[in-house]
């Protein structure tokens, strides 16, 4: 029997995957970028998503997989109960 997940636990697991997803497209942008100065290639990442769909659709898939990432583990992990005392 599958127990539905608290609701809090998944707000922190959405609020978590926006965060880390964020996080992980600047460190994905900042390391194409440093690629793209040594390598003298003509990749255009930058972090103003307004102006470059490639940057836009990697956020987007970066948030997309970390949210359902946290939310996973928070479906699969039992809560946890605090121990009581007699």
């Amino acid at each position: 029997m599958t127990v539905k997940p608290d609701p809090l636990r998944i707000a922190a697991a959405v609020i978590l995957g926006i965060v880390t997803g964020a996080i992980l497209f600047l460190v994905v942008a900042m390391l194409i970028g440093i690629f793209n100065d040594m390598a003298q290639m003509n990749i255009s990442v930058s972090t103003n998503v307004a102006e470059n769909i490639f940057s836009a659709v990697l956020l987007a898939v970066l948030i997309v997989g970390c949210v359902a990432g946290f939310y996973r583990m928070v479906a699969t992990t039992p809560q946890s109960k605090p121990e009581q005392e007699d």
